[in-house]
């Protein structure tokens, strides 16, 4: 575990969480807002939905929060009860505390946030190293875990060595390059407003994780045995995506794949699609 700062700035640190308030003010005003202790330190939550509804926990990418999740959540918890969980050592509420992506780390991390929710079972859907940690989540706990859903996850294919360069190019262009490169990892679309704003003020004050982020191997993955839905672009920069697809394809029992032709790293409006999946009943003969 890294206690080491995770912004450039005090000062950075607080615009980012000023922009996260006023986002919360703005977009949740109707939503839960709290912390849950774990033994790795404290964990930011946004709760939305009835309270009988099944759950859903959701989990963001690197560099990231749950601010990305703020339409999907009123989405899902028309029907759900959805948990929106800012992971510890990214730009969000939770505390500073990064761990370590070798280990066990990150499903304790889960699995105390699921007891301290009162959670046996539930749906998960990550996206990026929100993937990779549900992943991680569901091999280590399978029977805690409904179903899965994963978008550009980490993890399964390799993440993509020229997208270091294209980083660094880009960032040494000025606000111009940066908001290439997002467009980049957006598959060529421009980002809603409020996200590139966002993610302009995180790109100047956070320090990004620089660990690479472990690949699973074909024994843990075979382990998975709930349904589980892929979304994957191909034109993502930052991950291998079509090593992500054969992989998935040969390996787990459970699954459908989404292979979208002019999607990115970030793949946006599927929350319907994957309520479909998510309420689909498994048929037995």
């Amino acid at each position: 575990m890294s206690t080491k700062d995770i912004y450039k700035s005090e000062s950075g640190k607080n615009d980012v969480l000023k922009y996260y308030d006023e986002m919360l003010k703005k977009y949740s005003h109707n939503n839960k807002h709290y912390y849950v202790d774990t033994r790795y330190g404290k964990t930011f939550v946004i709760e939305a939905g009835a309270k009988t509804g099944p759950p859903i926990i959701l989990l963001h990418g690197s560099g990231m929060s749950s601010i990305m999740w703020l339409k999907d959540i009123e989405e899902y918890s028309k029907e759900y009860r959805v948990f929106a969980i800012d992971i510890l050592g990214e730009p969000g509420k939770s505390e500073a505390n990064r761990l370590l992506l070798e280990g066990d780390f990150h499903s304790e991390w889960l699995l105390d946030i699921f007891e301290s929710l009162d959670i046996r079972r539930a749906n998960i859907i990550g996206i990026s190293l929100g993937g990779w940690i549900a992943l991680k989540f569901a091999i280590d706990y399978p029977e805690m875990v409904e179903k899965l859903v994963l978008i550009s996850p980490s993890g399964i294919g390799g993440q993509k060595k020229s997208f270091v360069f294209k980083y660094l190019l880009h960032m040494i262009l000025g606000e111009k390059g940066k908001d290439k490169l997002y467009y980049k990892i957006n598959g060529n679309k421009p980002m809603p407003d409020t996200i590139l704003r966002y993610q302009r003020l995180i790109v100047k004050n956070f320090n990004y994780r620089s660990e690479t982020i472990p690949i699973f191997n074909d024994q843990e993955l075979k382990k998975l045995q709930m349904p589980i839905s892929i979304f994957i672009g191909k034109k993502d920069i930052m991950l291998k995506s079509l090593e992500t697809k054969e992989r998935a394809e040969k390996l787990f029992v459970d699954v459908n794949i989404n292979y979208i032709k002019d999607a990115g790293h970030s793949i946006n409006n599927i929350s319907k699609d994957i309520i479909k999946f998510i309420n689909l009943k498994e048929i037995k003969l």
